[in-house]
């Protein structure tokens, strides 16, 4: 019993995770300064640590990329000005019950500032420490709490419009859901992070005061305990309390002005790729504002009376750094241009062959030389990594991988505009601006916008280009607002979808079959090639995508063909007796929340009168409508599909199965955005509810 007793206890001490003793610890710590009596060496330690303290949080901070990169800061900022504040109570209480005893009485470090870094001159350290208290109360401290107010307030107004920006970006497949959980939490990280710091930067602002406090106690209670109770006289204890406490005071000030400028630093920084550091080190190294500079120094150390060498070195100091600059910048372009020169000598020592042919690409993006900065990292640009979540969305959706997107520049169209190409055909057309953003109207907002009006490439939607200090804004007025990446991923993403049929060839459906295969050999040996060649199956597929029906399912769609082939093997007709099985994975997106379809019916005479038509016409052979009753029918539908949208749900038309396949197609040109069902694709245990009757009259 015992030896299990002592095994339990060593496995539990064993899990006990000591680095969750830290936080305790300071907590312990404070409380211990804020009660105990500390003696002058431990002081010494503590004080020097405060230091130390608060230059690993000014240099964390300088190196800090974005803000939530140092997310526990608010704590970290209320642990650090309580150990400031128990320090300065320890110290007062050693000044006040030992000061008699010397200038050494408080440690050697409060020694040290009292003697060395004011001279011993208790009025100028008593100025030095008024001018550090304004700098840091006046200057750092209240313009760091009026920009974290600011930016807590804005954070929190601009949320709902950033909200329905990760909507778009996941709508148009420019990210996938676990990214757009993390954007999520990220912005709610941002809010939580910048109100705390908004109440954060009262902790350094009433750090200063307290601090000033402080000091007229010390000075006071100095002067009556060392007068009082010590006989000393006015000069001695003036001279020793108030040297002690202006050399606390220094001690303390210091570390509290670093806090003071970490907040500052944390609360201005903008969001980018880079450090503080690299931001300042790219964006000040200027040749020209070096030159600039110098050219005025060395008039101003011409002036009689100025000191002429410091004007005058600091003048070649700041042509000579503009040289560098400028040597660098020209080595560097050099260096290009040999690398693009030997590049096109190869090219023209090359002899012509197979190579030189470029075979068509399945999917180009081609764009102008304004657009070019989209597609390059170094520039912050995103197109790479948008197109690149658009494939993966659509290849999770349609059931099989799309092809890369090859994005080159084109001389042939305009700098600011793009290209969307589909086996050498030009799909879409767009332009962009760089620089700005599009605030797209989606239907309902709360005021104008100043901008560049424009179009949504992909959707046709209003919307206007705005600067991107106007984000915040048009966001609250409701607008969505996306990048210039976004706007040509989400008009890519539109192209496929709506030509999946033509991104699926022989060699992707041979890759689904292998893949099924590996699961289900048996099926996939029976069905290619033996009761169905590969081309068949391809266009059977690609008919169904044409649809907007996707292929995940490629299970059930091969024991259904399996079944049907032994039939038919007509492609169109392999497609509409695939199509009923599938039919809880169409209905799926067309329900609403209650789980209820509302759909469309054509009024029954008009119905029968199709079917009429489609009886008398030759199998094989394009249906035939009378002109007339063709312009009203689909008049018809296109009125009945906008009110039902209007009323907030799919447009769905459901007709007989005979029926379906031929206004599918007839329809999908004619009305945009509806999708026609037979009886047979929609579930037995679905419930279906008639919400528009379609009417057309027949008479010519």
């Amino acid at each position: 019993m015992s030896t299990l007793s002592l095994s339990t206890i060593r496995q539990n001490l064993n899990q006990f995770n000591l680095s969750g003793l830290s936080i305790p610890g300071l907590v312990l710590l404070i409380m211990s300064m804020l009660i105990l009596p500390l003696p002058a060496w431990l002081l010494d330690v503590l004080f020097t640590f405060n230091i130390a303290s608060g230059l690993v949080i000014v240099m964390i901070a300088i190196g800090t990329r974005k803000p939530l990169d140092f997310s526990s800061f608010p704590s970290v900022l209320l642990f650090a000005t309580m150990l400031r504040l128990a320090l300065n109570v320890a110290s007062t209480r050693v000044i006040l019950v030992n000061g008699h005893e010397g200038q050494e009485a408080a440690g050697k470090v409060v020694a040290a500032f009292g003697e060395i870094v004011i001279g011993g001159n208790y009025l100028v350290g008593f100025i030095i420490f008024g001018i550090l208290m304004i700098i840091n109360f006046m200057v750092v401290t209240k313009g760091a709490g009026r920009v974290s107010e600011v930016n807590a307030r804005f954070t929190l107004d601009a949320m709902p419009g950033k909200q329905m920006s990760i909507d778009a970006d996941l709508n148009a497949g420019v990210i996938d859901q676990a990214t757009a959980k993390k954007r999520r939490e990220e912005l709610g990280q941002e809010a939580d992070f910048f109100g705390s710091m908004d109440g954060a930067s009262k902790f350094v602002s009433g750090d200063a005061i307290a601090g000033l406090l402080i000091l007229m106690i010390n000075i006071i209670g100095g002067l009556a305990i060392g007068i009082g109770q010590h006989g000393l006289s006015l000069s001695d204890a003036g001279h020793i309390y108030t040297l002690l406490t202006i050399g606390d005071g220094l001690v303390a000030q210091i570390p509290s002005l670093f806090l003071s400028l970490a907040t500052a630093i944390i609360v201005t920084r903008v969001t980018t790729t880079q450090s503080m550091t690299e931001q300042a080190t790219s964006q000040l190294g200027n040749p020209t504002a070096l030159f600039v500079s110098g050219g005025i120094l060395a008039l101003l150390g011409l002036v009689p009376g100025m000191p002429h060498l410091v004007f005058l070195l600091l003048a070649m100091a700041a042509a000579g750094l503009g040289w560098m600059l400028i040597k660098r910048d020209s080595d560097s372009l050099k260096e290009t241009v040999q690398i693009e020169q030997k590049k096109t000598t190869e090219l023209a020592n090359k002899d012509l062959d197979w190579s030189d042919v470029d075979p068509v690409d399945l999917i180009g993006l081609e764009i102008g030389y304004g657009l070019i900065p989209l597609v390059n990292p170094e520039t912050g640009g995103q197109l790479m990594a948008r197109v690149k979540g658009v494939r993966k969305k659509l290849s999770a959706e349609l059931g099989f991988l799309v092809q890369p997107v090859r994005i080159r520049d084109a001389l042939n169209i305009d700098p600011d505009s793009y290209q969307i190409v589909l086996k050498g055909v030009v799909r879409g057309k767009g332009e962009i601006k760089i620089g700005k953003e599009m605030a797209i109207n989606p239907g309902q907002v709360y005021g104008r916008l100043n901008g560049t009006p424009t179009r949504e490439p992909a959707f046709g939607l209003e919307a206007v280009w705005i600067d991107p200090a106007q984000r915040d804004h048009a966001r609250t007025l409701g607008y969505t607002v996306v990048d210039a990446s976004t706007a040509v991923a989400t008009h890519l993403n539109k192209v496929l979808r709506d030509n999946a049929a033509d991104l699926l060839s022989h060699d992707e459906v041979q890759q689904l079959l292998d893949k099924l295969g590996a699961k289900s050999p048996k099926l996939v040996e029976d069905l290619v090639p033996g009761k169905l060649s590969l081309g068949a199956a391809t266009r059977t597929l690609q008919g169904l995508l044409r649809e907007g029906v996707s292929i995940r399912d490629m299970r059930t769609i091969a024991e259904t063909l399996s079944e049907a082939c032994l039939k038919t093997q007509d492609p169109e007709t392999l497609t509409a007796i695939v199509r009923p099985r599938l039919g809880r994975m169409i209905v799926q997106s067309l329900v609403d929340d209650k789980n209820t379809l509302r759909v469309i019916t054509l009024e029954p005479s008009l119905e029968q009168l199709l079917h009429n038509v489609l009886q008398q016409s030759a199998p094989g052979q394009n249906v035939v409508l009378e002109p007339g009753l063709s312009d009203r029918l689909f008049s018809a539908l296109r009125k009945g599909a906008h009110q039902v949208e209007e009323e907030g749900h799919p447009a769905v038309l459901v007709v007989s199965p005979a029926l379906r396949p031929w206004l599918s197609k007839a329809a999908r040109h004619r009305v945009s955005d509806l999708t026609i069902l037979s009886y047979s694709e929609i579930p037995d245990d679905q419930t279906v509810q008639v919400i528009h009757t379609v009417q057309a009259d027949a008479k010519k």
